[in-house]
C-alpha cells in the first residue's frame, strides 16, 4: 500500500531535515508519495504569502503532514490566510497551521538515550499540550505605548477535550499515571477551570492515577526527578515551557519529536526551530524530525515501522560513534541519517 503524505519542509534547516527523515521513512519499509504543500518563507517566496490556501487545502485533502521547522519572527509576524470567505490573521505560521487544520493537540514524547542522555537516560515522560486557547490565543492589545494587556483564554470545552486526548492515550500506550499542570491557587478562573475539568474526566478512568501539580513545582521535580512524570496534560504555554524543558533534560531539543492531532487531521514536526544560522551546512541534528516520522509512521497504523525506526535511533545514539554536533559529536546530518538507514536494515533483519 502507498500513502499519500502532505510535506511542508519549512525554512532554514527545514528542507534538509525533512529529506533525512523521509530517507529514513523509505528505508524503514513503508511507501509513501509526498505531496508538495509549502508554508513559511520558501512559500512566500514563490507566492507572497506564507499560509497559501492551496497548500492548507492539499494539508486538509490528504489528512496527514509533515513539516520542517519554519522561521519564527520575534515581536513582528502574523500570517494571513486568504480563504475564498476572506482574509483571517493568526499570530504565526505555526499557529496559522494549527488553527486552519483545527489540531488541537501537540503530543511531546521525550525520552532518555544512553549515553548523551546522561543522567536522565532512564527518562520517559509524555507531554499533551492544548494548543487552541490560553494565553497564546494571540489576543492582546497595546494600552498605551508603556502597557500591553493579553487574556489568558481557558474553556470548558477545550480543557475537556484536550483531558480526554491524555487519559484515552494513556490506556492505549499502557501508562498509568496523568499529571494535570497548572497554576490554579493564584489563576482561579482560567487554571482553576482546567484542573477542575481534567479531574472530571479523570474520574471516568479509574485505571489510570490521577494527579495535579502546580507549573512551578513542575519543573523542579521535572529536574529532580523525572520518573514522578508518566503523561502531562498542560495548557498551552506551560506545555509549551514544560517540552522544551524536558528536551533539554534529554540531551538535546534534537532529540524530542512532536505531533499536533486535530479530528480530521495530523501533522508532525520537529520540536525545535528553523536554525537558519546553520541552514545549508550539513550539521544539523536530524533526529528529532526523524523520531516525529516514526509516530507519523504510528498514525498511519505502521506501528511495527514507527518501532523500528525508533530501534535504528536508540542503536545509533547507544553505540555513539555517530553523533551530531548538539551531541557532543561531530557528524554530518547526512551520516547520522545514514547511520540510522543503516540500522532500520539491522533491526529488519
Amino acid at each position: 500500500m502507498t500513502y499519500r503524505v502532505a510535506v511542508a519542509a519549512g525554512d532554514g534547516i527545514g528542507p534538509e531535515l525533512t529529506a533525512a527523515t523521509q530517507q529514513v521513512l523509505d528505508a524503514a519499509g513503508v511507501s509513501i508519495e509526498w505531496v508538495a504543500a509549502p508554508v513559511g518563507k520558501a512559500a512566500a517566496a514563490r507566492c507572497g504569502e506564507e499560509l497559501p490556501w492551496e497548500s492548507l487545502e492539499t494539508m486538509r485533502e490528504l489528512g496527514v503532514v509533515l513539516k520542517g521547522p519554519l522561521i519564527a519572527e520575534r515581536l513582528s509576524g502574523g500570517a494571513l490566510v486568504r480563504a475564498p470567505e476572506g482574509t483571517r490573521t493568526h499570530p504565526s505560521v505555526n499557529n496559522g497551521l494549527r488553527r486552519e487544520l483545527d489540531l488541537y493537540c501537540n503530543l511531546r514524547p521525550v525520552r532518555g538515550f544512553a549515553p548523551v542522555s546522561g543522567r536522565y537516560a532512564a527518562m520517559d515522560l509524555v507531554i499533551v499540550r492544548e494548543v487552541t486557547e490560553d494565553i497564546y490565543s494571540g489576543i492582546e492589545r497595546s494600552v498605551n505605548e508603556d502597557c500591553g494587556e493579553a487574556v489568558k483564554r481557558i474553556t470548558g470545552q477545550a480543557s475537556r477535550r484536550i483531558a480526554r486526548f491524555a487519559y484515552d492515550y494513556a490506556v492505549r500506550c499502557g501508562r498509568r499515571r496523568v499529571t494535570a499542570i497548572h497554576k490554579a491557587n493564584v489563576l482561579h478562573k482560567t487554571d482553576g477551570l482546567f484542573l477542575r475539568c481534567v479531574r472530571e474526566v479523570g474520574a471516568e478512568y479509574p485505571g489510570i492515577l490521577s494527579e495535579d501539580r502546580m507549573v512551578d513545582a513542575a519543573c523542579y521535580m521535572m529536574v529532580k526527578d523525572p520518573a514522578a512524570f508518566d503523561v502531562m496534560v498542560l495548557p498551552n504555554q506551560y506545555g509549551d515551557i514544560l517540552s522544551d524543558l524536558a528536551a533539554g533534560l534529554a540531551g538535546s531539543l534534537g532529540l524530542a519529536p512532536g505531533a499536533n492531532f486535530g479530528e480530521t487531521a495530523a501533522m508532525f514536526e520537529a520540536a525545535h526551530g528553523a536554525a537558519p544560522d546553520i541552514a545549508g551546512k550539513g550539521i544539523a541534528n536530524p533526529i528529532s524530525l526523524i523520531l516525529s516520522g516514526a509516530l507519523l509512521l504510528d498514525h498511519l497504523g505502521e506501528r511495527e515501522a514507527g518501532d523500528r525506526v525508533r530501534s535504528a535511533v536508540e542503536m545509533v545514539l547507544s553505540e555513539a560513534r555517530v553523533l551530531p554536533a548538539d551531541l557532543g559529536g561531530t557528524a554530518t546530518s547526512q551520516e547520522v541519517t545514514d547511520a540510522i538507514c543503516s540500522a532500520c536494515e539491522k533491526v529488519t533483519a
